[in-house]
């Protein structure tokens, strides 16, 4: 089995680590080009790259693959089947079509929810109990092809992206191992999605980390943790953008009462409590507690080393 591997992201270079660990002759790893990251814009190879290559597995790293060149790359590389794992762009027909087992995708959904380029974060964002990972048979739709197989994976109330995304990328590596045998033998038949049934999940943008604290503390919660990694929840304090990274509903029922017992109603956006390592701000039905804030030309801080320095009965106001 000469496999071509496509993808970049961490989630890929976990999917790559299983195949050549259950022995899966990977000849070709196709990844995104190396990109500038951080404040410094440093040229930084993808996880998928970083892991092909500690292997010893060629990379191949183009900008486009519509063109007679990237096919005739792919042709030479020989694959009985390509697998793809968040590459980041849609294969054209001609390279499906290309290997005797086609192109297998490991998705981080339950397919047909959540097609697209951001189904975890979309899952968080929705305040969705579950997800999960499918392996499909590609084709030329975006995440259209038929399912091989499907696993759930439940999602924490307090987790975010990033260990979510990990989770996702075990679990979908586990099940590709499991499902490849199955697939190219022909005891695992494709099945065609429930058209009916479909969701999209577009990449996310700078303006969804806006906070409106008129929306419920529930849902302010978990933009919180869906957008933690890129490009932060945040809000406006003293004029300027603060980043809030972590996030929690309060439970203490106290903690409401006594500010309108002393102030009267609390308006969303109003700080309720700013003092031993507790800072909570009303949302639009209950308080939120900020766990991990970045002000303004500041630093990175825990609730616990910053809350006294906010002020109980200010307001923190959308970013525009």
């Amino acid at each position: 089995m000469r496999v071509v591997f496509m993808g970049t992201p961490e989630l890929a270079a976990t999917v790559l680590s299983a195949l050549v660990k259950n022995q899966y002759d990977v000849v070709l790893c196709v990844t995104q080009p190396d990109k500038p990251v951080g404040r410094k814009m440093i040229l930084t190879a993808p996880p998928a790259k970083t892991q092909a290559l500690e292997y010893g597995i060629p990379v191949w790293q183009p900008d486009t693959l519509r063109s007679p060149e990237a096919l005739d790359r792919l042709k030479q590389a020989e694959p009985d089947v390509i697998i793809t794992a968040a590459y980041g762009k849609i294969l054209p027909k001609d390279m499906l079509d290309l290997p005797k087992y086609g192109c297998v995708n490991v998705h981080g959904s339950l397919l047909p929810k959540y097609r697209g380029a951001a189904p975890v974060q979309w899952a968080i964002l929705n305040q969705d109990q579950v997800t999960g990972v499918t392996i499909m048979k590609m084709d030329v739709g975006m995440d259209t092809g038929d399912i091989l197989t499907q696993t759930e994976v439940p999602i924490g109330s307090r987790v975010h992206t990033p260990e979510l995304m990990d989770q996702i990328a075990k679990a979908g590596a586990d099940l590709l191992i499991k499902t490849l045998p199955g697939y190219i033998d022909g005891t695992i038949k494709p099945v065609p999605q429930k058209e009916d049934d479909a969701t999209m999940s577009p990449p996310i943008n700078k303006d969804q980390g806006k906070i409106s604290w008129n929306r419920p503390c529930l849902a302010i919660c978990a933009q919180v943790r869906a957008l933690s990694s890129w490009p932060g929840a945040s809000t406006i304090w003293k004029g300027g953008r603060m980043k809030i990274y972590d996030a929690c509903p309060s439970e203490d029922p106290d903690i409401l009462s006594s500010y309108e017992e002393q102030y009267g109603k609390a308006e969303p956006g109003t700080v309720l409590r700013a003092k031993k390592g507790i800072l909570a701000v009303m949302c639009a039905d209950a308080p939120l507690l900020l766990l991990e804030v970045q002000p303004a030309s500041g630093k990175r801080m825990k609730a616990i080393d910053c809350a006294h320095n906010f002020e109980v009965g200010a307001k923190m106001e959308e970013d525009n």
